[in-house]
């Protein structure tokens, strides 16, 4: 077994990216990002709510300071979950600082340091992303968040064990893609169910969080996230509104190890790239077994491009599977130069996923590109029920009802 998250090294090859300025760039504001995320939080969350607190009538204050509303004491928990969230931002800063260079070593009792010509360069998405980040620990690696994953990831893994048992037992194991692969734990599933698994990711934000999750973690629930607190709206209670819950569920290496003593266990990886200009390359032609596409295809401002590159990475009888609603995530702000030359050199060279161009189909009109690409469809479910990151207890319910499908590759 030989598995990412039994070794030191949180994934390969990300480390060598700091030479492209642009991409140190992207990775040090990711890292400032959490780092910054306490400070912003504790402003936006309570000091400005301190502020309209004691600008209403004094009389007013009064009564909502004592019980049964105690509002300043709600205010200060508050800060206190902000700084439960922020050590995990922190140790997610420790443990993924040292494969950057310029690294500045710090006592375990110090904060992690930024180095000073990247100090603080994290801007308000950045910090939004760290925010995202700390609450999609929700959805992947807490015990109450498995329901999310069971709706999600569950057709997955039970789609792909079944595909693994019409194979030959003796044959190699199927080596999986999943693009889009965020906090890993879909990845992580999958290797402890007998697949060779590869996870692609864009943003640096999910890769350091993963790297850590995998890594770093010294035991299952080092951390307790609090997912509901930077908003104060459709609360049923003060109780829910400051749930904690307890991160990962699992300890990753732990059982990673004990699947391997109980049976065969796949090898993991995770790799920071462009899904299009990676896997779009003659290398990762005919490659994949299968791949797992979740939450993902409605990420591409041109699906077509998605699933031609799906198409070319998997080998010939390989399957295509997908879970998702379609959330067109460049419906209001398409990428690309849209056919202008921007570095006055003649070209309008852009590619990858920001390459200029976007439309936004209906379900069935995915369908029908999927044949039209050369996928022979094999089964197809929609109406799903899937939460994303939800509050169950929330006044406010917002649910997915996703289409989930599986496409095969034609054999050669």
């Amino acid at each position: 077994m030989a598995s990412e998250a039994a070794d030191e090294t949180p994934w390969s090859g990300v480390a060598d990216t700091v030479e492209d300025p642009e991409e140190s760039r992207v990775i040090f504001s990711a890292l400032d990002s959490f780092l910054q995320y306490a400070k912003v939080a504790h402003f936006n969350c309570t000091h400005l709510r301190r502020q309209s607190f004691y600008a209403l009538p004094q009389t007013h204050w009064q009564m909502l300071a004592a019980p049964p509303f105690n509002y300043l004491e709600t205010l200060d928990k508050v800060d206190e979950a902000i700084d439960s969230n922020a050590e995990l931002a922190r140790r997610i800063v420790r443990t993924s600082l040292p494969s950057f260079p310029p690294f500045q070593p710090v006592a375990p009792d110090q904060e992690p340091r930024m180095p000073p010509q990247w100090a603080g360069c994290a801007k308000h998405p950045d910090i939004d992303k760290a925010r995202s980040t700390i609450r999609q620990f929700y959805r992947d690696w807490s015990a109450e968040g498995r329901p999310e994953r069971d709706a999600c990831y569950g057709p997955v893994i039970h789609t792909l064990l079944a595909e693994k048992a019409s194979r030959d037992a003796n044959a190699a194991l199927l080596k999986v893609l999943v693009p889009g692969a965020g906090l890993g734990r879909l990845v992580y599933d999958l290797c402890l169910n007998g697949f060779d698994t590869e996870g692609n990711e864009i943003s640096y934000h999910q890769l350091l969080g993963s790297a850590y999750i995998l890594n770093g973690t010294e035991h299952a629930g080092q951390h307790t996230i609090y997912p509901w607190i930077h908003t104060f709206s459709n609360h049923q209670t003060r109780a829910n509104h400051l749930r904690g819950y307890a991160v990962p569920d699992i300890h990753p290496k732990t059982q990673m190890n004990l699947a391997s003593q109980r049976g065969t266990v796949g090898e993991m990886s995770m790799v920071a790239a462009d899904f299009l200009c990676l896997y779009g390359d003659e290398d990762h032609a005919n490659t994949f077994d299968a791949v797992a596409s979740v939450f993902f295809l409605d990420t591409a401002p041109n699906p077509m491009r998605y699933l031609e590159t799906i198409f070319h990475c998997l080998k010939p009888g390989g399957v295509l599977v997908n879970v998702g609603p379609l959330l067109w995530h460049f419906e209001n702000h398409a990428p690309g130069n849209h056919g202008r030359d921007d570095d006055g050199d003649g070209d309008n060279d852009t590619t990858g996923i920001a390459e200029p161009g976007s439309l936004e189909l209906t379900d069935d009109e995915v369908m029908a590109l999927v044949s039209k690409i050369g996928f022979e469809i094999v089964k197809r479910e929609t109406g799903i029920e899937a939460p994303y990151i939800l509050d169950a207890e929330s006044m406010l319910q917002t649910v997915y009802k996703v289409s989930a499908w599986v496409a095969r590759k034609p054999a050669a």
